[in-house]
């Protein structure tokens, strides 16, 4: 893969949870740009399966949200930022039980995927969660949240109406909707 070379990088805001950097860089083409890019740790997400995911309509355990930045709650799978050097599936895993209760017998790594890569070098590993027992949700002391069981195909009528507008949330589902279908 060609990439472009940094020439210059500053920090100009450094938060809890993200960073802010300036870079002047050099264009593969040989271009020279300036970038605000947002620095995040990364994130996992795991999408709890209740039932068997290649049956006919799998059971879906999801949680409703409240998120200042979109507005009020949406509609989510649980997923959380990873701690310092922190594994991903075992961020998932915690995830899971802080927001949901839920613990699983098996977890899937599933991809990974940039969030908005045009100006956050953010990544989320993307998880599905099987074999799983319920059990009472621990969030912490920012998040409000409800969990939900639905059924996939109920999800994917609020991914294709708008309901449902979580990017993580609607790659992950959709990614395990496509799991039937072993691609």
């Amino acid at each position: 893969m060609v990439r472009g070379s940094v020439e210059e990088s500053s920090r100009v805001y450094e938060g809890k949870l993200i960073n802010v950097d300036v870079e002047s860089i050099k264009l593969p083409s040989g271009r020279k740009i300036d970038l605000e890019i947002v620095r995040h740790p990364g994130a996992a997400a795991v999408v709890p399966l209740l039932s068997d995911p290649s049956s006919a309509d799998p059971q879906v355990l999801l949680i409703h949200q409240f998120r200042h930045a979109a507005g009020g709650p949406i509609w989510e799978i649980p997923a959380g930022v990873l701690e310092p050097g922190e594994d991903p599936e075992a961020c998932a895993r915690r995830e899971l039980t802080e927001e949901t209760g839920a613990t699983a017998r098996k977890v899937e790594f599933l991809t990974t995927i940039y969030t908005t890569p045009g100006f956050t070098d953010e990544q989320i590993h993307l998880f599905m969660a099987t074999e799983i027992e319920r059990g009472e949700p621990d969030p912490e002391f920012d998040e409000e949240i409800e969990t939900q069981v639905k059924p996939m195909s109920e999800i994917l009528e609020m991914i294709r109406t708008g309901e449902m507008r979580d990017s993580k949330s609607i790659v992950s589902l959709l990614y395990v909707a496509g799991y039937r279908l072993k691609m």
